[in-house]
């Protein structure tokens, strides 16, 4: 046998002696790691829900207008994220035209909020703010009030954005007012008048807490408001006796000052508002007893 003979035996030798091993010993190596990837579970990644978003759109015949644009807001929050986009602009603009010569007409505005989200306007529900606040900024770009109608509306399947922004949480529509809209002025005048809004002050209190009745009435006061022109209200502040009357005179008018600010602050316009103080001199219990004195010190607001 020559030596290149015996050099490929060897070799083959080798092979076979390599392979044998491999099975006996190594081949459920193999098994067990495919074993191990197939029991291991695969873990899916969530895909967050997509924000909703509302459109800024309305018709009215062969008025139309619709952009996927809109008013957007914070979550828990009324104040309108600012700047708004030029196509909601250019139709506010067009809006604008549309009531001025079609007097007959009204735009109804309808705010939506989820059930999750902290009430901390003055009125009853968040929607209602943010349709006061949307309101209130055609207002100004001279759309008159008397032209809008605010609503509000629980909208469980709204969702916000990653970073807590609602897109367009407002409805719109176009419609004809009210037949009976005097009648109901009427009598929204004569509610108020005979049942004002009244706010309790503590020695140094620097905030306001309302009721449920409480921020209806000022939705009350604010749709009066917008409704007829040249419309006011006043805020009249009162005091206990303790101390002097002049004390107690400029304490009621910071009182009728602060309540005037904070309505103002939840979108009622300042020169829709008057103020002053009666101090001590208008009494609704007896100065004697802790309790009449703490009814004493209030603010009513009431309309003009």
């Amino acid at each position: 046998m020559t030596k290149k003979t015996t050099y490929l035996i060897g070799i083959l030798i080798t092979i076979l002696l390599g392979t044998y091993f491999y099975m006996t010993c190594c081949s459920s190596c193999g098994t067990n790691m495919e074993e191990e990837l197939i029991d291991k579970p695969i873990v899916e990644t969530e895909t967050p829900p997509k924000a909703t978003s509302y459109p800024f759109s309305f018709n009215d015949g062969d008025y139309a207008y619709n952009v996927n644009d809109n008013f957007n807001f914070n979550m828990s929050s009324s104040n309108i994220l600012l700047p708004l986009s030029q196509n909601v602009e250019n139709g506010i603009d067009g809006l604008k035209s549309f009531l001025l010569e079609n007097t007959g007409k009204v735009f109804n505005i309808t705010g939506y909020f989820t059930d999750d989200e902290a009430n901390k306007s003055a009125f009853p529900n968040l929607g209602l703010a943010r349709a006061n606040a949307v309101k209130n900024y055609l207002v100004n770009k001279g759309i008159p009030s008397h032209s809008l109608n605010i609503m509000g509306e629980l909208k469980g399947d709204m969702i916000r954005t990653t970073d807590n922004v609602f897109q367009g949480p407002i409805g719109y529509s176009l419609s004809g007012e009210k037949a009976d809209l005097q009648d109901e002025l009427k009598a929204l005048y004569d509610k108020i008048k005979a049942d004002p809004l009244v706010l309790y002050f503590e020695t140094g209190e620097a905030e306001i807490n309302l009721s449920p009745e409480q921020r209806q009435k000022i939705a009350d006061i604010s749709r009066y408001l917008d409704k007829v022109d040249g419309a006011t209200c006043s805020a009249i502040g009162h005091t206990d006796s303790q101390g002097s009357r002049t004390t107690n005179i400029k304490l009621g008018q910071d009182r009728a000052d602060f309540a005037k600010q904070y309505l103002i602050s939840n979108g009622i316009a300042d020169v829709k508002i008057k103020t002053s103080s009666q101090g001590p001199d208008s009494p609704i219990a007896s100065n004697i007893t802790d309790e009449g004195r703490s009814q004493n010190r209030r603010t009513v607001v009431t309309l003009n």
